[in-house]
């Protein structure tokens, strides 16, 4: 039985054929592989990496197949490096006017609930900020930027600030929820 441990080589260039051959004198003669005009006008072999692996199909060691594929294109790790590259960027300017946006309405939250003479038309500008932001965070989780649970989680943060100023100051009063009649 012949070991043949799988080797990976890697060939470039447009050809029409390989031949292997085995410096073995008892190994298994290759057949050359041929591809079709198809094949080779899609360029799968053209740029880029092939790698042929010997694998032993049977424990006899008469039938070796060779898998051929075709590995990406030499340049596309540094197109995906650009490609991260600017969509890091992009994240973190989105992810930086969240963080913008939630920090003006919680400074407002907090001025409103220090001062002891506030009215509640005040929350009018606030809510108007708070709207704002949640519109932001809904893009930012449309777009994929934030995970949908992070994004309701910061939208919650900022009503649950809003409602403790709110029953601060004593403009807050929950609706009482209708009894049930029992039969």
């Amino acid at each position: 039985m012949a070991a043949t441990a799988a080797q990976c080589l890697y060939l470039s260039g447009r050809f029409q054929s390989i031949s292997l051959s085995s410096s073995r004198p008892s190994a298994t003669a290759f057949k050359p592989l041929s591809f079709s005009a198809n094949t080779s006008s899609f360029n799968a072999f053209s740029t880029g990496l092939v790698s042929v692996n010997p694998i032993l199909g049977r424990q006899s060691g008469r039938s070796i197949s060779i898998v051929c594929e075709a590995g990406k294109k030499a340049d596309s790790a540094a197109k995906r490096a650009r490609q991260a590259e600017k969509r890091r960027l992009y994240n973190k300017a989105r992810k930086s006017e969240i963080r913008t946006r939630m920090k003006k309405v919680l400074e407002e939250l907090d001025a409103l609930r220090k001062k002891t003479d506030a009215q509640p038309e005040e929350v009018i500008g606030i809510e108007k900020l708070i709207a704002e932001a949640y519109s932001v965070i809904d893009k930012a989780i449309q777009v994929g930027t934030l995970h949908k649970n992070t994004g309701a989680r910061r939208k919650s943060r900022l009503a649950r600030r809003k409602k403790a100023v709110e029953i601060h100051h004593g403009w807050y009063a929950p609706e009482p929820t209708p009894a049930i009649a029992t039969v």
